[in-house]
């Protein structure tokens, strides 16, 4: 009880408490802290936007890359192999039997097969051509079946025929015409082989599995035997056969096409040349992986200097809100949120810039576009990581800072 006559007591007060700063409020803080100085921000986030950039858009063109790839071997099949006549052991050129083609239908697992024989000619677009200037171009006599069995199409006019391949037609392929400067085929169009003059009824697009028929011309064999002296005999066969066969195929092919001398038969699958290159893409991916990667630890450094200069600069701020009750908690949650804030917004813009490159080069190159939805999240979640690191000790810097000493010298 009070005794009479005394004062009343003053009512009891709660002891007071340090304000508590819940995640939006920290989030305010940083931006206002970003937007004191938005150049500089804006050049901080840049160094990782461009390693994020970087790797994000290899991703991306990598992967496109191989979805292309992958795409031309599901259109034109694995199933398909290729002999070509090489060296005898006395070092002559081999060559095939006339009815190799004949042979190789034999084998059961065997679907379709063609053949083209070398012709020792050139071809050219005029007599008026020098002779040593042959564009590296090649001639072959083909059979009719030749595109059929490796599911190709002309650009431009038509393929030879049995009729056609008995007279001085011919074919091009897609750079001997480009060479030439063949535009289309045509009737007026004539091209001049072994001084002999063809003229050009086709043109064929590009053959990715025998790239070796892009820089030739092809004729029939009765024309080139009556024409070019041609003596019949295929110098490579093309096969296709089962696909769950195609290596027993393959194991008995040269003795099929040459049982005399197999020894001087190649053999080889021509898609195994895209599944090399597309395990070459994937080594070769993970090379400028690591170029981003050092890319985005340039960017990190660049963040972590961008912290430590605000905490020099803004050591007046400190001392203040120090000063009005700020804890170090609140103190370093702010700065090393604001490091995470930076770092986020540049691995955003990255990510949307790496996208937009990787949109851009497939459609140049007529890709589809593959980019992988984890290759995004694992850059967003690396900028936060780098985030995290390059202001950690900003942050603590900043949680150190005496209140009288900021304030004495801010």
């Amino acid at each position: 009880m009070t005794p009479p006559g005394s004062p009343p007591a003053a009512p009891s007060r709660p002891p007071l408490r340090p304000a508590r700063l819940g995640p939006l409020d920290v989030l305010r803080l940083s931006l206002s802290g970003l937007r004191a100085k938005p150049l500089r921000a804006v050049l901080s986030a840049a160094g990782i936007s461009i390693g994020i950039a970087a790797m994000v858009a290899v991703v991306g063109i990598s992967t496109s890359s191989r979805a292309e790839l992958q795409a031309t071997l599901d259109t034109l099949g694995t199933n398909l192999l290729h002999a070509e006549a090489g060296e005898t052991l006395t070092g002559g050129e081999a060559k095939f039997p006339t009815g190799v083609t004949a042979m190789v239908r034999r084998v059961p697992p065997v679907n379709e097969v063609s053949a083209v024989g070398k012709i020792d000619a050139k071809v050219y677009r005029s007599d008026l051509i020098p002779r040593e200037e042959t564009n590296a171009l090649e001639v072959f006599a083909a059979h009719p079946d030749l595109l059929e069995t490796l599911g190709v199409r002309t650009s431009s006019g038509t393929w030879l025929n049995r009729a056609t391949g008995e007279y001085p037609a011919v074919v091009l392929g897609s750079a001997t015409a480009r060479r030439l400067g063949v535009v289309r085929a045509h009737p007026d169009v004539q091209v001049l082989i072994g001084g002999r003059h063809f003229t050009v009824i086709g043109v064929i697009e590009p053959v990715v599995l025998a790239p070796e028929l892009n820089s030739a011309a092809l004729i029939g064999f009765g024309a080139a035997e009556r024409t070019l002296g041609f003596d019949g005999h295929p110098t490579a066969v093309y096969v296709r056969a089962d696909e769950n066969a195609v290596t027993d195929v393959r194991d008995v092919l040269a003795r099929t096409v040459n049982p005399e001398q197999p020894d001087a038969v190649r053999v080889a699958r021509p898609s195994d040349a895209l599944a090399a290159k597309l395990a070459a893409d994937e080594a070769f991916t993970g090379l400028l992986l690591g170029i981003g990667a050092v890319a985005l630890l340039v960017g990190g450094i660049g963040v972590a200097n961008t912290m430590v200069i605000a905490v020099l600069e803004r050591r007046g701020e400190i001392g203040l809100r120090r000063a009005l009750g700020a804890t170090r908690g609140q103190v370093r949650n702010q700065f090393f949120t604001e490091s995470l804030v930076l770092s986020g917004l540049g691995g955003c813009g990255g990510a949307a810039l790496g996208l937009l490159i990787t949109t851009a080069y497939a459609g140049h190159r007529g890709w589809p576009v593959a980019l992988p939805a984890s290759a995004v999240l694992a850059g967003a979640a690396g900028t936060l990581v780098i985030g995290a690191v390059a202001g950690l000790y900003p942050a603590m810097r900043a949680a150190r800072v005496s209140p009288t000493t900021a304030l004495a010298t801010g």
